[in-house]
């Protein structure tokens, strides 16, 4: 029976081999924290990192990152980094009781309502505002 852990863990691994730099981010962005010093470190921090070092302002919808990948990408990279075990804290996937729903990952396009991508602060050029949102 294929669960709902089965069709997140197949929409990350795609994801995964369409986007190997998010990969070299990730490995290279956990040996820094490991290099400053920190035994452990939440994976949604290097994931926002991740996020931020590939914002496109030409094209804010152009690249998004799915929440739902973090934990695979954490479980990942201590399987293959095994004397880091235990530097990203986990937790049980209970996704793995749940029947698949075989529908497909949502995306922006599901959501009409909300902007195509981030919003961005235009400079105030008059110093009476912090900034506009466009």
């Amino acid at each position: 029976m294929k669960t709902r852990l089965h069709e997140l863990h197949d929409d990350a691994l795609a994801f995964h081999k369409a986007n190997p730099r998010v990969w070299r981010l990730f490995h290279q962005f956990t040996l820094e924290l490991i290099g400053r010093g920190f035994e452990h470190y939440g994976v949604a921090g290097v994931w926002e990192r991740i996020r931020w070092e590939t914002a496109s302002v030409h094209d804010p919808a152009s690249f998004t990152l799915n929440n739902n990948h973090r934990a695979f990408y954490a479980r990942w990279w201590m399987q293959i980094n095994p004397e880091y075990a235990g530097f990203f804290r986990t937790r049980e996937q209970i996704s793995g009781k749940q029947v698949a729903t075989n529908l497909p990952p949502l995306t922006p396009a599901d959501f009409p309502t909300w902007p195509a991508g981030p919003r961005r602060i235009a400079p105030d050029t008059t110093n009476q505002h912090q900034g506009t949102l466009i």
